[in-house]
């Protein structure tokens, strides 16, 4: 008599399946992604890296969690492919959506990695440039996903002080959208947690913190350090990004339907977001909270996320002690 298989054998084999096919893939070169919680520099990170001779980093894409959700329920050609080119964002990337057909047709079988690749190729293509990165501050919490699916991934968790980033949303909030301080401490502190955490579940050596305000006070410094990462030779060209910086972000000049949270994002609103990096870098962006918030704001915010904002290093009001007596 057959010994019967028990349920879920198929499991391990597609397991091993995958595991043959990624060893007989060719190494591939790293490629950056650039994480982070929303106002915390990474346009401009993105920026600096985009004006490498060798990297462009397109618009955010938002897609690519869909696209290996899709591949493992619904891996179908036509499906995956859809999943791109159907996104609200497709349209920031200029491309040809029957270009992306013909270079996804010679994939076989077209994996979520294939799928991805192909559209990130494209794109490197129409730059004139032979890699890619990403910048999606969201994909903070699809890290381990993004991982598994393409091993090339080098993960950016770019952080700033949550003060500058709770008065920075605050400043850009559209829709009449009002959020406590307190609020915005919660979740600032919940997403970096959350990241660290998504970070331990990826491979070592393929996630870097980077703060802010390293980035805009020591700049070549923490650029090396990223391209070390990616392995990548630094070039001068990435400290004068701001002089190629409007003609990229005129890639975000369309308004953006069925965005996230369902709000229209105008051309005008997405561009005067970012703003800013087209300007050269300055520390003057940073420690905006020491003339802006108020008091009862400041001690809201370190109520909350006081303890995270020591451990990266950040000086909070209650280790600034009062001056001596008669002292100005």
């Amino acid at each position: 008599m057959k010994a019967q298989r028990q349920p879920g054998w198929r499991r391990p084999l597609a397991m091993a399946a995958q595991l043959r096919r990624r060893m007989a893939e060719p190494k591939r070169l790293p490629a950056p992604f650039v994480v982070g919680v929303n106002r915390s520099g990474t346009t401009l990170l993105r920026m600096m890296l985009d004006a490498h001779p060798e990297l462009t980093i397109p618009p955010e894409t938002h897609f690519i969690p869909e696209v290996i959700r899709r591949a493992n329920h619904e891996n179908t050609r036509r499906r995956l492919i859809r999943s791109i080119t159907r996104h609200p964002r497709w349209g920031d990337f200029g491309l040809d959506e029957s270009a992306l057909r013909a270079r996804a047709k010679q994939v076989r079988p077209l994996t979520a990695a294939g799928a991805i690749r192909c559209f990130y190729e494209l794109y490197a293509a129409e730059q004139g440039k032979p890699r890619w990165g990403d910048k999606t501050p969201r994909y903070m919490r699809a890290m381990p996903r993004i991982a598994r699916a393409l091993p090339e991934a080098r993960f950016v968790h770019l952080i700033r002080d949550g003060r500058d980033v709770a008065l920075s949303q605050r400043e850009r909030a559209i829709g009449g959208e009002a959020t406590t301080m307190t609020a915005m401490a919660e979740r600032w502190q919940r997403r970096i947690i959350a990241a660290r955490e998504g970070a331990t579940e990826i491979r070592a050596g393929t996630y870097l913190e980077i703060r802010y305000e390293d980035l805009v006070g020591d700049t070549e410094a923490t650029l090396r350090l990223i391209c070390e990462l990616v392995e990548l030779d630094f070039d001068p060209a990435m400290l004068e990004y701001h002089r190629r910086a409007p003609g990229r972000l005129a890639e975000m000049d369309r308004d953006l339907d069925n965005a996230e949270n369902g709000i229209v994002r105008t051309a005008t609103n997405r561009l005067a977001a970012h703003a800013l990096t087209t300007e050269p870098p300055t520390t003057d962006r940073s420690g905006r909270w020491r003339r802006e918030m108020t008091a009862a704001e400041l001690a809201g915010f370190e109520r909350v996320a006081g303890g995270l904002l020591t451990e990266l290093g950040y000086e909070t009001g209650r280790d600034r002690s009062p001056a001596p007596e008669g002292a100005e």
